[in-house]
């Protein structure tokens, strides 16, 4: 009597199998071993692609970044994988790379206080309260995310510098920028506002991560303390 080979993938429960365990789970069920094992079919006499599959892992520290600057020559050296197959894990990799490429929107640069003032515009504008926002930028000063800080009453909100470079920290921003509204259009800056910006400019020098600017953001215009050199 003969059985067949607890190693190969036919032998396995039908959930368990790659392809069907797609199927029958969606994608995003399976491992990274299990993908590209649906990528390369097979394994070895003695190895499922599954197993071939994580010891290509294990080589790159199960690091799919690391795997994707692998050649079809430094894949072909595993036992199983002839230049076919290195092949599709390669060109799998780079759609990947260029799906990401294309979700990946272009960044806005900051060049004066006019750029910050339009990238915060969407968020502030008509607001009928305050609210106290942040934007994040990289060491290009290309903005990295805009940040919602607090939202408060017609006359104030408050912002934590706690929570402002807990965010920049986060994020492995360079810089930011400060931003709040004023609902009444009065762009005159209050000595909390003053004293505020002067507090959180001291913080990001500590931390390496300077305040470039504090707008206070009307419907129709702005007041930028760089500008006005209050910062």
């Amino acid at each position: 009597m003969t059985y067949d080979n607890p190693r190969k993938i036919l032998s396995w429960a039908e959930e368990d199998r790659p392809r069907e365990k797609l199927m029958l789970k969606g994608k995003a069920a399976l491992s990274d071993a299990e993908l590209i094992a649906i990528l390369i079919g097979s394994g070895t006499t003695d190895m499922t692609a599954v197993d071939v599959s994580k010891l290509i892992l294990q080589s790159v520290g199960n690091n799919l970044n690391d795997l994707a600057r692998l050649s079809v020559k430094d894949l072909s050296k595993f036992k199983g994988i002839g230049e076919a197959k290195a092949i599709s894990i390669v060109s799998a990799l780079e759609l990947g790379r260029r799906r990401r490429e294309q979700d990946r929107p272009q960044r806005v640069r900051i060049t004066c206080s006019r750029d910050a003032y339009e990238e915060i515009r969407p968020h502030l504008l008509d607001k009928p309260h305050e609210e106290f926002w942040i934007l994040l930028l990289n060491r290009a000063n290309e903005v990295l995310r805009p940040v919602q800080i607090s939202a408060g009453g017609v006359s104030g909100t408050v912002a934590d510098p706690k929570l402002i470079f807990k965010h920049a920290l986060e994020y492995l921003a360079s810089a930011i920028i400060l931003t709040h509204n004023h609902p009444s259009g009065n762009l005159t800056p209050s000595q909390a506002d003053k004293d505020l910006t002067r507090k959180l400019k001291e913080a990001g020098r500590v931390l390496e991560i300077p305040v470039l600017d504090h707008l206070i953001f009307t419907d129709r215009t702005y007041l930028s303390f760089a500008d006005e050199g209050l910062l």
